[in-house]
């Protein structure tokens, strides 16, 4: 069996790589495919041709189920985001784009946390077990991310405070 494996390895994965987008897949079929034989060893023919021939018909199955679960996946992604556009369908303000604008810009571990609390609905100490820190430290966290928000929607844009200030000069 380890010789029909290392055969039919290279063999296979060209097979795979050929059929497949992302070509990382492949490997993973491949692997899969290895998988399979392996545990059926003993239905794979003996003779050369016929090991041949079974293990590329098992690598078309492999790659038939992973082909369906593909476009089972899209399918779903696809019907999710059609019910997601109905569901919020509503209008979205400036000023609401303005803050998802100012969470993005938050560092990392602050923008979980401040989206642990007002979107989540998880209060300062569930967000630190969560994130597994301590309770002052998603306090502190969260200090500066409201002060950061704070200043980031305070402040009129760039262009809007050039504006303002040139056309106020006489």
């Amino acid at each position: 069996m380890q010789q029909l494996h290392e055969q039919m390895a290279a063999v296979l994965l060209g097979y795979f790589a050929r059929r497949v987008e992302p070509q990382a897949d492949a490997a993973d079929l491949l692997s899969e495919t290895l998988m399979v034989a392996w545990r059926r060893m003993n239905r794979v023919p003996s003779d050369e041709e016929g090991a041949r021939m079974w293990m590329f018909a098992t690598a078309r199955r492999v790659l038939a189920n992973w082909t369906r679960g593909q476009r089972r996946r899209t399918a779903l992604s696809y019907e999710l985001r059609e019910q997601m556009a109905t569901v919020t369908g509503v209008v979205v303000s400036d000023q609401a784009l303005d803050v998802r604008q100012a969470v993005r810009s938050l560092p990392r571990n602050q923008r979980e946390l401040i989206v642990l609390v007002h979107w989540d609905g998880f209060t300062i100490p569930d967000a630190a077990r969560l994130l597994q820190v301590r309770e002052s430290t998603a306090r502190g966290r969260y200090q500066r991310a409201k002060t950061s928000l704070q200043a980031a929607l305070a402040d009129p844009p760039a262009q809007l405070r050039f504006t303002t200030a040139k056309a106020t000069t006489p």
